[in-house]
């Protein structure tokens, strides 16, 4: 065991931008273990860190009032610099003691073109007011998808933008926009707090990091509503089930309501996973594009869903597409394998079908 000096910390974050990680994982009696391209690997020629290293680390790199609330509560979710590093971490406690984690945050913003994000992204950044979401599962570059659409933002337009995170991730300078970046727990109590704040401090953009309850959901579609841009994220797989979700979270009685809302209000949604090369080297970003067509509009309003997956299968002209058709795509590229595509389709039939009308 030993203790976690500040050279064996720059040696595992040197390690880790070497090999293209993702996340650093800091056990308590266990080798640290990085995660590059989606696969998770321990570093065995590093030494076990000891709960006592490990506690006196925390300390040291959380505020004292981060610290406190760490040792009352347990967990611990936050962002900080090392040297010129940006991190996002989360601290906990298991049975064996105190473990981080610690996700890589690029220094620069990649632009949309650079992340391979469709284009019509590009279109959403110009919109004026409106709601569009970034859907799919934990760390597969949904906050980069954001970041992206807010970096598009700040180099052509002249808004006032303000995020609402937690913690801050990507850290943006003004371009062309007044940007004003809010964390939870610091900066503003929660999600809607913050939302309902932010309405009187004359936005035009509003970020929210994540919508994850009724209360910061219904202040989103609010402040859509009353006219600005707002951009979110869920933790839904698909757009259907996105919309399912927004629904679904409101008591039975204000349901029929949030449809009319959110029909109104819904510009499009972008469901993404990242997705393995085929060469094992990387990842590529494979997605999920809903535009609310006039069509889709009412199938929201009318509570028809699964119609809105037919409405997807033919959109391509209004730059709609499936994950069945954009896991095709990467295949067709060379950039990913058959296998590969056929694992992370979310409908094997579907992917299927196009693979067999595309061969």
């Amino acid at each position: 065991m030993q203790h976690l000096s500040n050279e064996a910390l720059e040696e595992l974050i040197k390690l880790a931008i070497e090999s293209g990680a993702s996340d650093i994982h800091l056990s308590s009696g266990t080798f640290p273990a990085l995660r590059v391209h989606g696969e998770l690997d321990y570093i065995m020629t590093s030494e076990q860190f000891s709960p006592e290293a490990l506690e006196k680390f925390i300390s040291e790199i959380l505020t004292e009032a981060q610290f406190e609330r760490f040792t009352r509560t347990g967990d611990l979710d936050f962002a900080f610099t090392y040297d010129t590093q940006r991190f996002r971490g989360s601290a906990y406690r298991e049975m064996r003691g105190v473990s981080l984690t610690f996700r890589l945050v690029p220094s620069e913003i990649r632009t949309i073109d650079e992340l391979g994000l469709p284009a019509i992204l590009k279109t959403m950044a110009q919109k004026h007011r409106g709601l569009f979401l970034a859907t799919g599962p934990t760390g597969h570059g949904k906050s980069s998808t954001l970041a992206a659409i807010i970096g598009e933002i700040n180099r052509n337009r002249k808004a006032h933008i303000v995020t609402i995170e937690d913690p801050i991730e990507y850290i943006h300078s003004p371009i062309n926009s007044v940007i004003h970046q809010r964390e939870i727990g610091h900066d503003t109590e929660s999600f809607a707090s913050g939302i309902r704040h932010v309405l009187r401090q004359d936005p035009d953009v509003i970020m929210i990091g994540e919508m994850r309850d009724l209360e910061t959901i219904s202040a989103a579609i609010t402040a859509a509503e009353t006219g600005h841009l707002v951009f979110g994220t869920l933790h839904t797989q698909d757009a259907s089930q996105s919309i399912e979700r927004i629904v679904d979270v409101f008591p039975p009685h204000q349901q029929n309501q949030i449809r009319l809302q959110l029909a109104y209000t819904l510009l499009g949604i972008c469901s993404q996973q990242l997705i393995p090369t085929s060469n094992v080297k990387g990842r590529v970003c494979a997605t999920e594009i809903l535009i609310t067509t006039p069509a889709i509009r009412a199938s929201i309003r009318e509570g028809k869903i699964s119609s809105i997956r037919n409405a997807l299968l033919t959109g391509m002209s209004f730059g709609m597409h499936t994950m069945e058709q954009d896991l095709v795509r990467w295949f067709k590229e060379g950039r990913i394998t058959r296998a590969t595509a056929k694992d992370f389709a979310y409908d094997q039939a579907e992917i299927e079908r196009v693979m067999s009308t595309q061969a």
